[in-house]
């Protein structure tokens, strides 16, 4: 069964957060919403969730690790020291981390990104110095994916579900996420 972990801060983007957990799900992945302090965590836009559980500082188990964007959800789990941590052992096991809009900074503060290529929410790769800056929708290099924001989180989701094994062009299909372009590209 595939095990994937979405962390949860004060201050996250909910679309980028709760996309991908939702996704995960009706990919039939075991998906755990993990709160970086607390079990109810509240989003940059007033929405509060209960999380499965807090944060222990122990994230190898999982076959993804996702960090959703927003701020200041983003600074606050780039200043968590043991998140660090836990984010630099998967880093160097090459097990998979995703991060979507700000939080690259996450994983650029672990050391991640040196030398990779990535992508974020337009001007924060500003703080970024280490990576490799692209445009793209989604990027994937080697074990580390990101994406750009809120607006590319299901985009960003159903790579996910493909590169673990899952079948996210068949999600993207039943969610009606493939017509929409069809409908656009007809206008």
């Amino acid at each position: 069964m595939t095990t994937v972990a979405v962390l949860f801060a004060e201050g996250f983007e909910e679309i980028e957060a709760l996309t991908p957990v939702d996704v995960f799900r009706r990919a039939g992945f075991t998906c755990e919403m993990i709160g970086l302090t607390s079990i109810e965590v509240t989003g940059s836009h007033g929405i509060t969730v209960q999380t499965d559980k807090v944060f222990d500082g122990e994230l190898a188990s999982y076959d993804l690790v996702l960090c959703p964007g927003g701020m200041p959800g983003s600074a606050n789990l780039r200043d968590h020291t043991s998140l660090i941590e836990a984010i630099q052992q998967r880093d160097r096991n090459h097990q998979w981390l995703a991060a979507i809009c700000a939080a690259p900074i996450v994983l650029a503060k672990a050391g991640v990104l040196e030398n990779r290529k990535f992508t974020c929410f337009p001007g924060v790769e500003a703080q970024i110095q280490d990576g490799i800056h692209q445009t793209e929708t989604v990027v994937v290099d080697g074990h580390v994916v990101t994406s750009r924001g809120a607006g590319t989180a299901l985009a960003f989701s159903y790579q996910l579900v493909d590169l673990l094994g899952g079948d996210g062009q068949a999600l993207a299909q039943q969610m009606v996420y493939q017509q929409l372009f069809e409908e656009v590209s007809s206008l």
